[in-house]
């Protein structure tokens, strides 16, 4: 299912009083008091809490809102398709002033229950659902996988690197046009062949496992670009990914995580494999949207990670430090600056 921008007429007093805590004063003339109890609930999508993705790092961001604002939050985790809108359901049901809904199968239910529950916060991570109460979280990572894509052209050894999805989905393939962009800006730099396998930004088309869960078929399909080649290979698939760092370790080639920081987050036993990771800091938007809600200032404008706002970044390299020279860094440090200060523009169909 594709990402589609989903609208909802909700009243716009909705937005007026919405808080963590119980409103003790009266609700101000047009506006409705809030229904909060000092609690946040959060709806996993049918990858789980600890999926080394979104999932974890929204979760990672709440615990962090807890101890900052002293509310308490709860997970309901979907194990498949049938939990999600019953989970929906629940989180508003519990009476907590903000539910927290995560990826693109939780938008229609996010929709519905957004519409008749004008009086609660939602957020949605990595999607866009437009309503008065309702709060989109989402990433430019093409900006920050337009580096990761050039620092794998100057890592490559072979001159092949590879990316694959897990689901042709905008969330996805935003992280692969940054990345094949930021390969063929290596290339016009240094005026090199690098090819990038598994996407083709023009036709928006390319590699994908068909799931984010079966480990199995990421490392089925990172091998065969092992075997045409390729020894830098971003998976954005979830899950699937760790399938990718496996292959990687059996054959001696890298790996660019998602989402989170794999060294951080992966077994041990991936971080030799571990080039860098493109972050999507969701952690510092969920504490930033618990204060908010806290303060009764909650809104519906969407937040947009970017490199100026360090939403989106890559992480260290780790242990494979030593693969990347001086000048290759800084190169990729003065990319950075030139998308911040506008001067480079990562441009995709998918972007937020």
């Amino acid at each position: 299912m594709p990402r589609a921008t989903r609208s909802l007429l909700v009243a716009a007093v909705a937005a007026a009083s919405l808080a963590l805590v119980s409103c003790a004063s009266a609700p101000d003339a047009g506006g409705t008091d809030a229904a909060g109890e000092g609690c946040v609930r959060m709806v996993t999508n049918s990858g789980g809490l600890e999926d080394r993705s979104f999932n974890q790092s929204t979760w990672e961001g709440l615990q962090q809102a807890e101890e900052e604002y002293g509310i308490e939050a709860q997970a309901l985790v979907s194990t498949g398709e049938t939990d999600l809108a019953p989970n929906v359901a629940q989180a508003v049901a519990s009476g907590c002033g903000l539910v927290v809904t995560v990826g693109w199968e939780l938008a229609e239910s996010t929709l519905e229950e957004a519409g008749a529950n004008p009086d609660t916060a939602f957020a949605i991570v990595d999607e866009t659902v437009e309503a008065d109460n309702v709060k989109p979280v989402v990433f430019d990572t093409a900006q920050a996988s337009f580096l990761a894509g050039y620092l794998a052209a100057g890592v490559s050894k072979t001159g092949v690197v590879a990316t694959f999805g897990g689901g042709n989905q905008p969330p996805v393939t935003l992280f692969m046009d940054g990345f094949v962009d930021g390969v063929a800006k290596y290339n016009e730099v240094h005026g090199t062949q690098v090819r990038a396998l598994g996407w083709d930004k023009a036709k928006q088309d390319g590699s994908f496992t068909g799931d984010f869960e079966d480990v199995n078929k990421g490392k089925v399909m990172t091998e065969g670009f092992i075997d045409q080649g390729a020894d830098v290979i971003l998976p954005v698939a979830g899950q699937v990914g760790e399938g990718a760092a496996a292959a990687a370790v059996e054959r001696g080639v890298s790996i660019i995580w998602v989402d989170s920081d794999g060294y951080e987050t992966l077994s041990a036993e991936f971080r030799p494999v571990i080039l860098t990771s493109v972050l999507k800091r969701t952690q510092d938007a969920m504490v930033d949207i618990v204060g908010d809600v806290e303060a009764d200032e909650f809104t519906n404008e969407p937040f947009v990670g970017t490199l100026e706002n360090g939403g989106v970044e890559i992480a260290p390299y780790h242990e494979l430090e030593a693969l990347v020279s001086p000048e290759l860094d800084a190169e990729i440090e003065g990319l950075r600056q030139a998308i911040i200060a506008g001067d480079l523009v990562v441009e995709s169909p998918s972007a937020p």
